[in-house]
């Protein structure tokens, strides 16, 4: 299979063409720059190319699958995925955008039609927690309610870092009865249960309240992770300066120049999650630790990969495309056993 990393020259995007390299694949590596991206592909010694989103149709007609890695993907998913229906070839990306797992999900008809998958959040936003929602959903069936937390460990990236400046622009999200809606971030405080000890968490706008949706069906969905008590607070004041055009372009900036975190601290540092679904009678929760998000994310695409050739056609999350135990086959990640009250 002939696939393509667009993005490789962005810091997720160059973890992935690495880790191919290493385990004996020979993506083709793609970007907006022939500057950034050649130096990447010469040191890896793989055939790139260089192109704007406008002309990936050209670029995509002999490539089986493309892992998108440009983001913010609410600007960029949209012209990738229209070029890979166009082209018959099969879409994978790495956001953990809402917005962006909404419209994908609605080109369903799409890709079946073109027999192809789409599958967005192939890496840590959002395989660990998109799973471990399945795995609680398979666990109680009758569930209505959904709580899912996480931690990470070993700081963002640049691109990662980017996304962050827009949705603190937004403000939260949850799913009530099957409908998303609008609250500030932090609206709602609980304890996680993490296989490191309990944390408290404040509820945030992550990708499984559209993706956990889609995968069980729960009406009902919060997302949570380590939130400061006064930030809900601070984001309602500050929301209308925050989606200003100067200041937003002012973030980005800044947000450019963050670093991801190097190897050291990708191996010395993790990620956990925990998740709780219950219904009026049964309550059942687990929790997951796995390597660093970056590390994760760089095996989950490669063994998605691997795989994207069995799924049936049609717009997928991580557990429809693969099955609930996905999470449980990526190198490191470490599950506790299903507890039920």
């Amino acid at each position: 299979m002939t696939w393509m990393v667009y993005g490789a020259n962005g810091y997720t995007g160059r973890l992935i063409a690495e880790l191919a390299v290493k385990r004996g694949e020979r993506p083709v590596l793609a970007g907006r720059s022939q500057e950034k991206v050649e130096p990447i592909a010469a040191a890896l010694g793989l055939e790139h190319r260089a192109f704007d989103l406008s002309e990936a149709r050209e670029h995509l007609e002999d490539v089986d699958a493309v892992v998108h890695c440009a983001g913010p993907f609410a600007h960029t998913s949209a012209a990738m995925v229209d070029a890979c229906l166009k082209t018959r070839t099969h879409y994978l990306d790495i956001t953990g955008e809402i917005d962006v797992f909404e419209s994908i999900g609605m080109r369903d008809i799409d890709a079946r039609k073109a027999g192809i998958v789409l599958l967005p959040g192939a890496g840590f936003d959002v395989v660990p927690t998109d799973c471990l929602a399945a795995i609680l959903k398979n666990a109680l069936p009758t569930a209505t309610h959904l709580d899912l937390a996480f931690v990470v460990g070993g700081g963002a990236s640049a691109g990662t870092t980017k996304t962050s400046v827009e949705a603190a622009a937004v403000g939260g999200r949850i799913r009530v009865d099957g409908e998303l809606q609008s609250v500030r971030i932090g609206h709602r405080r609980r304890t996680a249960y993490f296989r490191s000890g309990p944390r408290e968490v404040g509820s945030i706008p992550w990708g499984d309240v559209s993706t956990a949706y889609r995968s069980t069906g729960i009406p009902n969905i919060t997302t949570f992770t380590i939130v400061p008590g006064v930030l809900g607070q601070l984001q309602q004041v500050f929301a209308p300066v925050l989606q200003t055009p100067l200041v937003q372009s002012f973030a980005k900036s800044v947000a450019g120049k963050v670093k991801g975190p190097d190897e050291r601290k990708r191996a010395n540092t993790r990620a956990e999650v925990f998740g709780e679904a219950w219904d009026a009678k049964t309550k059942v929760e687990c929790a997951i630790t796995t390597p660093n998000a970056y590390s994760l994310t760089a095996d989950s695409v490669l063994r998605a990969i691997g795989k994207i050739n069995g799924v049936a056609p049609g717009s997928h999350t991580p557990s429809s495309a693969f099955g609930a135990d996905f999470v449980r086959e990526l190198d490191g990640v470490v599950a506790s056993e299903i507890r039920l009250s």
